[in-house]
C-alpha cells in the first residue's frame, strides 16, 4: 500500500476528531437518560414505602426519612459509575438485544448491593427498610431498561433515516465477504452503511451486490478510506493472503479513526462459539460440541421444568377437551407423533394433537402441484390434508401443547430453533451442523417473527441467529412475544 500508517493516521485525524465530538454527545445523551431513570427508580421507591402510608408496612421514624432522600440523589450517579465499570457506555457493548439488558440487571444488582453495604457506616440506630430496597432494585433496573429500550427505538430510527451511520469498506469480494456483507445489509438498524467492495480480481464499478459496487483495489485501500470517510474496514479472512491481512493491521490497527475487523473464515461453524486457550504460549481455537455450557444449560434446563410444569398443571383441562374433539371430529391417533432431529443428531418423537387426516399422503398425492409447493417450503397455506379442528388449533398453536412433555423429558425445550425432521435438515445446507448443537423448540425467533409467512431462508437465518445469541434473557424476552405473536395469529397455518 502506498500510504504509511502515519500518513494515513495524519489524514483522518480531523474526520476522527469529529467522531469523537459526536460519540461524546451521544454518551452524555445515555448517561442524562441512565440518571433520570435511575433517579425516578429509586423516587417512585421511596413514595410507595415511605408516603403513601401503606398500612403492612413499618413506619420509620420521620427524621430517619431524610437519610432516604439523601440516598436516591447519592446513589444515582454512583450507579451510573458502576454502569461505567459494566462497559454499559462502551460503543461495542451498546445496543446488542438482551446481552445489553442482563448487563444492566447485573449492575444494578451490584450497585444495590453496594447501598445496602454502605448503611452500615450510617447512624447506628438506622436500619434500611427492606422492602424499599427490593422495590428500588426492581424499579431502578426496570426502568433503566425501558429507557434503553426506547433510546435504541430511536437511534434505529434515526438509521433506518440514514442519520448515524457507519460507513464500512469490505476488504475481499469472494462468497465470504459477500455473505458478510448481504447479511449485514439486510439489517439497517444495525446502522452499517457498506460502501463497497475492494479486490483485484473485479472489475471495477461492478456490483457484486445491488447498490455496492467494486470501488478499487487493494493498493487503493488507504486511499479509499481517505476517499469515502470509512470508518470501519472488514476483512474477509479467506479474501487475502497472510502478508496483505498483516499489512492491513499493521496500517489500520493503531489508528483512532478506524475499526478493522476480520470475518471468522468459519462462520458456517462458528455459530455454536469457540473457546481460546494458550498451548505452549500459542493461541489455539477449538469450536465448541454444543452451544450451551456450564450455567446457561442449568438455567434454561430450570426455566423450561418451572415453566412446562405449570403450564401442564393449568392447562390440563384444555388439554383433555381437545383430545375429545380430536377423537370425535376424525378417525385416527389424538397424538401425532413426528420423529425429528435434536441434540447431537438424537432423533425423538414430538407429539402434537393430531391435526391431518390419516390419509394425508392419499390426499396430497391427488394435488402435485401442492406436493411441489411442501417440498419447497416445508409448509402449504392451504392444505387439504388437515381436518375442521385442525384449521382451529393451528392458528393457536394449541396443537402444541403435548410437546410440553418433550420439554420435561428434556427432549425439546420452551425456546429453541424450529423443530425439523432428518430429511428437512439436508435443507440448512452449510448452517445443518449447527441444529446439532441446542434443543429444538416449541416457540422461538421464527415463532415472533412471522411464522409462516416467511420463506426457507429467513427461518434459517433466525435460527442461526437465536443459536448464536441465546441468553437467558433472550429465552424470557421470546416467551414474552410469543403470547402477541399467538393472539394476532399472522402467517399461521
Amino acid at each position: 500500500m502506498h500510504t504509511s500508517a502515519m500518513e494515513l493516521t495524519s489524514s483522518l485525524k480531523s474526520t476522527a476528531n469529529a467522531r469523537v465530538i459526536e460519540k461524546r454527545l451521544f454518551l452524555f445523551a445515555l448517561i442524562a437518560l441512565d440518571l433520570l431513570m435511575i433517579t425516578l427508580g429509586f423516587w417512585i421507591a421511596y413514595v410507595l414505602r415511605f408516603e403513601l402510608d401503606i398500612s403492612w408496612f413499618y413506619q420509620h421514624d420521620v427524621s430517619l426519612l431524610l437519610i432516604y432522600r439523601r440516598l436516591v440523589f447519592l446513589f444515582a450517579p454512583i450507579l451510573v459509575a458502576v454502569f461505567w465499570v459494566f462497559s454499559l457506555y462502551d460503543f461495542k457493548n451498546l445496543f446488542r438485544g438482551m446481552n445489553e439488558y442482563m448487563q444492566i440487571f447485573n449492575a444494578g444488582t451490584l450497585g444495590i448491593m453496594l447501598l445496602i453495604i454502605s448503611t452500615f457506616f450510617f447512624d447506628p440506630d438506622f436500619a434500611i427498610a427492606r422492602a424499599w430496597v427490593i422495590m428500588s432494585w426492581l424499579l431502578v433496573i426496570s426502568f433503566v431498561a425501558m429507557g434503553r429500550f426506547v433510546f435504541r427505538r430511536v437511534v434505529q430510527w434515526m438509521r433506518i433515516n440514514g442519520r448515524l451511520l457507519t460507513r464500512v469498506l469490505i476488504i475481499g469480494a469472494n462468497n465470504e465477504a459477500v455473505a458478510v456483507a448481504k447479511q449485514l445489509n439486510a439489517n439497517p438498524r444495525t446502522g452499517i452503511s457498506i460502501v463497497g467492495f475492494v479486490a483485484d480480481d473485479k472489475e471495477l464499478g461492478s456490483e457484486l451486490l445491488p447498490g455496492i459496487p467494486l470501488v478499487g483495489s487493494f493498493s487503493s485501500v488507504s486511499a479509499l478510506v481517505k476517499k469515502y470517510d470509512i470508518q470501519e474496514v472488514i476483512v474477509s479472512a479467506t479474501a487475502l493472503p497472510r502478508e496483505r491481512l498483516l499489512s492491513l493491521f499493521q496500517t489500520f490497527g493503531v489508528s483512532d479513526g478506524i475499526t478493522i475487523r476480520l470475518s471468522s473464515g468459519l462462520y458456517e461453524i462458528l455459530t455454536t462459539g469457540v473457546e481460546v486457550q494458550e498451548i505452549g504460549n500459542v493461541p489455539l481455537l477449538s469450536i465448541n460440541r454444543v452451544r450451551l455450557t456450564g450455567g446457561d444449560v442449568v438455567l434454561k434446563r430450570a426455566l423450561d421444568i418451572a415453566v412446562s410444569f405449570v403450564a401442564l398443571l393449568l392447562l390440563l383441562p384444555v388439554m383433555a377437551v381437545i383430545a375429545i374433539a380430536v377423537w370425535l371430529d376424525s378417525r385416527g391417533p389424538i397424538i401425532h407423533k413426528r420423529r425429528v432431529v435434536g441434540v447431537g443428531g438424537k432423533t425423538f418423537d414430538a407429539y402434537k394433537f393430531r391435526t391431518m387426516y390419516v390419509n394425508g399422503d392419499e390426499i396430497l398425492a391427488r394435488n402435485p402441484e401442492l406436493k411441489r409447493e411442501l417440498e419447497e417450503n416445508q409448509k402449504l397455506k392451504n392444505d387439504p390434508r388437515v381436518t375442521r379442528l385442525g384449521r382451529k388449533l393451528r392458528p393457536t398453536s394449541l396443537d402444541e401443547l403435548p410437546q410440553l412433555f418433550n420439554v420435561l423429558r428434556g427432549q425439546m425445550s420452551l425456546v429453541g430453533p424450529r423443530m425439523i425432521t432428518e430429511q428437512e435438515r439436508r435443507l440448512y445446507g452449510k448452517w445443518r451442523t449447527n441444529l446439532l448443537t441446542v434443543k429444538p423448540g416449541i416457540t422461538g425467533l421464527w415463532q415472533v417473527s412471522g411464522r409462516s409467512n416467511l420463506n426457507y431462508s429467513e427461518r434459517v437465518a433466525l435460527d442461526m441467529h437465536y443459536i448464536r445469541n441465546h441468553s437467558i434473557w433472550f429465552d424470557l424476552y421470546l416467551l414474552w412475544l410469543t403470547i402477541p405473536a399467538v393472539f394476532k395469529k399472522r402467517g399461521a397455518y
